[in-house]
């Protein structure tokens, strides 16, 4: 007899949702908070820059601080005293004292930014505990996984979001306000992508992000890290709100650069020369929307070439594409010539980069958009606001790459999204633009 899941995914959500008696979940909300009492789990690169982002908010207070590794931790324990709060407790216990710092009464929320196979753990630990749990991407590994922190986030009702920061960014917050203002029409075609030269991380043996990153291009082929320039083109397409992602097909090119980098820079008896990467350096995988929308998403992190996530959308009347940042759009102008962005971004920007920018420009972390995703998130804590981005966002990003991984192992064969949101897409109310 099929498990539940495979029931679901079998029947689609057309009439699984009926047949499971279960009303469609809403937008999670939570009582409003005064302050937002966090505490951080991971203060490597990323959970440190987060600790510092947090601390020039307002109505937030860090009670506590755990990493694996004690020195790290009292580092940024003791950056956080050096900055005039009250010192916060230290959790440095090895890998598991995070469950220790969960059992505190006194937290509101945690942000996780541990290496990927953490997060899912930690994120249903902290929701089953009570806590809000913010995820770093990609919040799951698995499809098991994925399903893990809907029904976890379902049967808790504590939020649960993972951080994709690039749907915070300058120009993907004025695309979307121009998909939301019907710019470019109907939407019929996005791509989106990481490609990122980071053959450097090889050379993070002991520790640091390419102590753990790396392996994963040891036993892994497909899309590993999808979410960044995919996030951006779910949210203007209503991914989860009005259509949802129905199937994909993935291919991987030849694995070649990681070795060849390791040839280059390690000695011949080194483990980097040792090891057989699988990970195809380039990666591209379409999918289908239930619109019959189609969607390019390219993960690359080895090959010599500039920083891009393409970023680009179009419709019936228009595109916008990043890297560089071009527009067209009917009726404005040549449609054969690509036509000047600045009257656009004068007549698009976003609400919220209006609001807070000029700070989070300041602030820095990837041209403002991770200040402006801290504040957001706090300000909703405080309002009692859904997110804009839930569970269910955080489990269909993540699903590309076991996905992928899967089609890459079959020839490219097309393979099925299971439906997180069992049928509720159609009824969602689509994210909208902030005031």
């Amino acid at each position: 007899m099929p498990n539940r899941r495979e029931f679901l995914k079998t029947v689609g959500g057309m009439s699984a949702f009926a047949l499971a008696g279960r009303p469609a979940p809403a937008a999670p909300r939570a009582a409003p908070l005064e302050t937002v009492r966090l505490g951080l789990i991971g203060l490597g690169e990323r959970g440190g820059f987060h600790l510092r982002q947090l601390l020039l908010l307002d109505g937030v207070e860090i009670k506590a601080l755990c990493d694996n590794h004690a020195p790290t931790a009292r580092e940024h324990l003791d950056y956080a005293e050096a900055q005039g709060i009250p010192r916060p407790d230290e959790y440095s216990r090895g890998d598991e004292d995070f469950r220790r710092m969960l059992q505190r009464d006194d937290l509101d929320a945690v942000v996780i930014s541990t290496p990927w196979g953490w997060h899912t753990p930690m994120a249903v630990h902290a929701m089953e505990a009570g806590k809000h749990a913010f995820i770093e991407v990609p919040a799951a590994v698995t499809l098991d996984e994925c399903w893990q922190l809907v029904e976890t986030q379902e049967r808790t009702g504590r939020h649960c979001m993972m951080m994709e920061n690039v749907c915070y960014g300058r120009e993907e917050l004025m695309v979307l306000n121009m998909c939301r203002k019907g710019l470019f029409g109907e939407l019929t075609h996005g791509e989106g992508a990481y490609i990122h030269d980071l053959r450097e991380q090889m050379k993070d043996t002991e520790r640091g992000t390419g102590a753990w990153r790396t392996p994963h291009h040891e036993k892994r082929n497909g899309n590993i890290y999808p979410t960044h320039g995919l996030g951006p083109i779910a949210q203007y397409m209503n991914i989860n709100r009005g259509d949802r992602f129905d199937f994909m097909t993935s291919m991987s090119s030849p694995a070649l650069g990681r070795a060849q980098y390791a040839k280059d820079n390690f000695p011949k008896e080194h483990p980097q020369n040792q090891a057989t990467y699988i990970a195809g350096d380039m990666n591209t995988s379409l999918i289908q929307t239930a619109k019959g929308r189609s969607i390019m998403v390219q993960w690359d992190t080895t090959t010599p070439r500039p920083y891009s996530r393409l970023n680009l959308i179009q419709g019936t009347r228009g595109m916008f594409g990043g890297y560089p940042h071009r527009i067209t759009i009917e009726g404005r102008g040549e449609t054969h010539e690509w036509q000047d962005l600045e009257p656009y971004r004068a007549e698009f920007e976003h609400p919220l980069w209006t609001r807070v920018g000029e700070e989070a420009v300041r602030a820095g972390g990837h041209g403002g958009m991770d200040f402006v995703m801290m504040w957001r998130i706090v300000y909703c804590l405080r309002n009692g606001l859904p997110l804009d981005q839930d569970v269910y966002d955080a489990a269909a990003w993540s699903a590309i790459s076991p996905l992928s991984e899967r089609s890459v192992a079959n020839r490219s064969l097309p393979v099925d999204f299971p439906d997180f949101t069992r049928g509720a897409w159609r009824e969602r109310e689509p994210l909208g633009i902030v005031s």
